[in-house]
């Protein structure tokens, strides 16, 4: 029985090697979560229990169990690489298959899908129509855009000037914008884009009535006049009261180029006459032309936005996690993926930074667990056991010859 008692230490010494092995050869591996080997010792027993003089028959390995600790989250500046700051997985879909994986080394395939190495796509959330909000329902495969942002027609322009309380009426009329001594200031050109994404110059032309507190304002699309001119009012305090609602409706301007009608509505609401000098404070405009493809980026919540040269946003999708109440009941399938069993339970999914799953870091990725001094230690602690386990069996040899050497 001795030969067989040692016989298990051995195995179990070998184990806990092997395990050792294995967490030290992935020290670099990311995303890996070192591994523990757990034993358990054997005794027999009788249907009468266990005698007061029974001895034990040894050890066994009952479980090699993972370790899902936090890793260190360190940068790379690679965009579509990410790390998991906090509880969670990154869910992908393999072949049809849904499996997990805490390395976010990320890469695009022939396709502009988002893939590990291997292949397996990542999921995220889909982006509802409003393009802010995301199907909490409805998972797809992340797939990078890498046709052009479609072009944006302007419809609104918000124009915030000051007017010069003590302008002089214009020597020179009638109005002409041809001639600056016909008006008093101008807004300059604004750019505004038709539906095809080509540019146009908006501009306005202020002209002091010989009425106090009173101008007239003249808009320009290209050179062409975009309707009548529009009587701006100010009280004694500078505030704008005409229009009422501080905005200006200008006539519908064809472009040459092919383009729909562009109608422009310009919002002054914040404009003033104030001081002895004409200033111009801010001028927006709602569209843009088409732009090219700039760079993907990664927020904290898991949000992957496609960033064009003409500063639109578009959101792809938002990356789903997956957690799991009996993360150690997941299966490893290798490549640092891992498969639901019924021992981890069903998987709950949900955006980066909610409930308790952790936050998307990206540019960065999750370093192993492994501390390599510590499996260091290990190692010689188990090959201490294995050493004495060795010599357990070559005192229980001598023991045995010398029995079988008795006359």
């Amino acid at each position: 029985m001795g030969f067989n008692v040692s016989l298990s230490g051995i195995n179990a010494a070998n184990a806990d090697l092997n395990v050792t092995a294995n967490n030290i050869a992935n020290v670099n591996t990311t995303g890996f979560k070192q591994s523990r080997a757990e034993f358990a010792d054997l005794f027999s027993a009788t249907s009468y229990g266990l005698s007061k003089n029974a001895i034990g028959q040894g050890v066994r390995l009952t479980n090699v169990a993972q370790q899902f600790s936090q890793g260190n989250n360190e940068q790379t500046g690679r965009s579509l690489d990410m790390a998991i700051a906090g509880e969670g997985f990154f869910t992908m879909n393999m072949n049809g298959a849904r499996v997990y994986s805490r390395a976010g080394n990320f890469q695009t395939d022939q396709a502009g899908f988002v893939t590990n190495p291997q292949g397996a796509r990542l999921q995220v959330f889909a982006p509802n129509a409003d393009g802010t909000s995301f199907d909490a329902g409805r998972l797809v495969d992340l797939q990078l855009l890498t046709t052009d942002s479609p072009p944006k027609q302007t419809g609104n322009v918000n124009v915030s000037f000051t007017l010069p309380a003590n302008a002089k009426v214009p020597t020179v009329t009638p109005f002409s914008p041809a001639d600056s001594n016909s008006y008093s200031q101008s807004t300059g050109g604004i750019t505004v884009y038709d539906s095809l994404g080509v540019s146009h110059t908006q501009t306005s032309y202020f002209v002091k009535t010989a009425t106090a507190n009173q101008w007239q304002v003249y808009n320009y699309v290209d050179g062409q006049a975009a309707g009548t001119p529009t009587t701006l009012t100010f009280n004694d305090g500078g505030t704008l009261t005409a229009p009422a609602n501080g905005k200006i409706t200008l006539d519908p301007f064809t472009p040459s180029t092919g383009a729909g009608q562009l109608a422009l509505t310009l919002d002054i609401s914040g404009s003033t006459q104030y001081g002895e000098k004409f200033a111009l404070r801010n001028t927006q405009q709602d569209g843009y032309a088409a732009g090219k493809l700039n760079e993907i980026t990664v927020s904290e919540e898991g949000v992957v936005y496609a960033r064009y040269s003409n500063g639109d946003d578009k959101a792809l999708g938002q990356v789903a996690l997956s957690t799991f109440n009996n993360a150690q009941g997941l299966e490893a399938k290798g490549n640092n993926l891992w498969v639901e069993t019924f021992n981890s339970g069903t998987p709950r999914t949900g955006a980066p930074d909610s409930s308790n799953l952790g936050k998307v870091q990206a540019g960065s990725l999750e370093a192993s667990t492994v501390d390599l001094t510590e499996q260091l230690v290990n190692m010689i602690t188990a090959q201490r056991n294995f050493q004495a386990n060795s010599q357990m069996v070559s005192t229980m040899d001598q023991i045995t010859q010398t029995i079988i050497n008795i006359r």
